[in-house]
């Protein structure tokens, strides 16, 4: 009998056979599993973003201070000025009512006026936001890319003295307070120790010499050595350590025994199969460094007075001025928040498996 003659069981019973529901291959599931997935990290990171929202307004209200006080300078003022300074800037209203309109405003991209600057904040993140991106920018680069390279080292030498004194020194380093590290390199370097004079500044940006052209950049570059250091020093040691662990997982594998078995190199086994895959987690902690350096660069900035977000943040702070204290901290929150939702989004397309 042929194929063709042989009868369905549901033909054989005399009833014509009924179609059942489509079956959903895995393909159609992945098609339609990453745009949930996509959905499901952009809802989280909106409720994030307003949870911090409420947080900073609510949050810097329980620093002791009064900013009006500070607006006048010290001096003796007559109770009618006090409030004109508290109805000018909001302050008399409510305290749910200054919460309403706080989040109305940001909402629509308002931050709000600085106390001390008489300034929109926005404008006052703008300005110093260039110099923290030079900063942070810098020291990103340059501990991520020593990060991957000893860490790589690292694993593949794994037990060797050079492993031992790498992880050692990045433990140690990563351990150590980014402010007092920085403080420790200006008594040494800037102030002089000993034998070794004082070869950097002390703090700032630039000398204000009225240089221009190359000497300008180099007046900068030269400011820029040790926070960049500190920077770099603190924080190299956990993107050395992640490379160096997933590195170590992939060592074992099938692929790369069949790699040494074809007669490839040591080091191309290294470069073209074991760390590529090795880098997957390293990338997910690149974004999260690069939102937590923005957000943690506040110490630095403060101990060498770099003219940031980080020292702008200091300066709001001591007031307190609450508008600029609030936009910034929603900056900082916000970077965080974008970078490990980029972070999220990204690692599903260099590893199909997640997000499924």
């Amino acid at each position: 009998m042929t194929a063709e003659a042989t009868p369905s069981p549901a033909t054989a019973i005399g009833g014509p056979a009924e179609a059942g529901p489509p079956v959903r291959g895995p393909r159609a599931r992945s098609r339609t599993a990453y745009p949930r997935y996509v959905a499901g990290k952009l809802g989280g990171a909106a409720v994030s973003l307003l949870a911090v929202l409420v947080t900073s307004f609510f949050l810097f209200r329980l620093i002791p201070g009064d900013p009006v006080k500070y607006m006048t300078g010290g001096h003796q003022v007559s109770a009618e000025q006090l409030a004109n300074y508290r109805k000018e800037f909001g302050l008399d209203l409510p305290l749910w009512e200054q919460f309403t309109d706080y989040c109305a405003k940001a909402l629509s991209g308002d931050l709000g006026t600085s106390y001390q600057f008489r300034a929109p904040v926005i404008d006052k993140i703008t300005e110093a936001l260039p110099n923290t991106l030079l900063l942070t920018g810098t020291s990103f680069v340059l501990f991520t890319a020593l990060g991957i390279f000893l860490g790589t080292r690292s694993a593949w030498r794994n037990g060797g003295v050079g492993d031992r004194l790498n992880t050692g020194l990045a433990l140690t380093l990563y351990s150590i307070p980014s402010f007092w590290l920085g403080l420790l390199l200006i008594i040494v370097f800037s102030v002089g120790m000993g034998p070794i004079p004082g070869l950097f500044p002390t703090g700032g940006m630039e000398s204000g010499n009225g240089e221009t052209g190359f000497a300008y950049v180099a007046d900068v570059a030269h400011h820029l050595v040790l926070p960049v250091l500190t920077l770099v020093a603190v924080e190299y040691g956990q993107t050395l350590l992640v490379t160096r662990s997933a590195l170590l997982d992939e060592m074992g594998s099938d692929y790369l025994t069949t790699a040494r078995a074809k007669g490839l190199r040591d080091d191309l086994v290294r470069r073209r199969h074991a760390v590529p895959n090795a880098l997957l987690p390293t990338v997910t902690l690149i974004f999260i460094n690069l939102g937590r350096t923005v957000a943690g660069v506040i110490l630095v900035e403060t101990v060498f007075s770099w003219p940031g977000l980080g020292g702008l943040f200091y300066q709001a702070l001591s007031v307190p001025d609450l508008p600029l204290v609030q936009g910034l901290f929603f900056f900082f929150a916000a970077a965080v928040i974008v970078m490990n939702t980029l972070a999220d989004l990204i690692y599903p397309l260099l590893d199909p498996r997640v997000g499924r």
